[in-house]
């Protein structure tokens, strides 16, 4: 059982920073395929970035446009998401994803990832 707990939220003005960060336990870290979702209220969880095994496959949602990156340090059993230029829009739950099980890249939809994180805050205002 893998266990995923984020950090980092927050309230922020438009243009701030953030940086969420996402510890794994009770599994291989280093062999799972890791995402962040958000979801807004009244609104679908949305895929904002995910990263392969070994943090060379990268991919993002098209709304982020060069704001955010996603990476990981698996000694550490964390993946990041360094959140730049922020904006009202960004505000949302932020949820770590992990994917274990495909082994075919990083994916998107959120119902092929079996563990998540309680999620955590982030509200962004103008």
């Amino acid at each position: 059982q893998v266990q995923l707990v984020e950090s980092g939220g927050g309230a922020v003005q438009a243009g701030d920073s953030l940086r969420l960060s996402c510890v794994a336990s009770g599994g291989t870290f280093s062999q799972y395929r890791m995402a962040w979702f958000r979801q807004a209220p009244g609104k679908e969880r949305e895929f904002v970035a995910g990263i392969g095994e070994n943090g060379k496959t990268l991919k993002y949602g098209d709304f982020v446009k060069g704001r955010f990156t996603i990476y990981r340090a698996n000694a550490r059993n964390t993946v990041y998401l360094q959140m730049n230029s922020l904006k009202p829009e960004d505000t949302a739950v932020y949820y770590c994803a992990a994917e274990t099980f495909l082994r075919s890249g990083v994916v998107v939809s959120p119902s092929l990832y079996e563990y998540w994180g309680q999620g955590t805050q982030v509200s962004v205002s103008s």
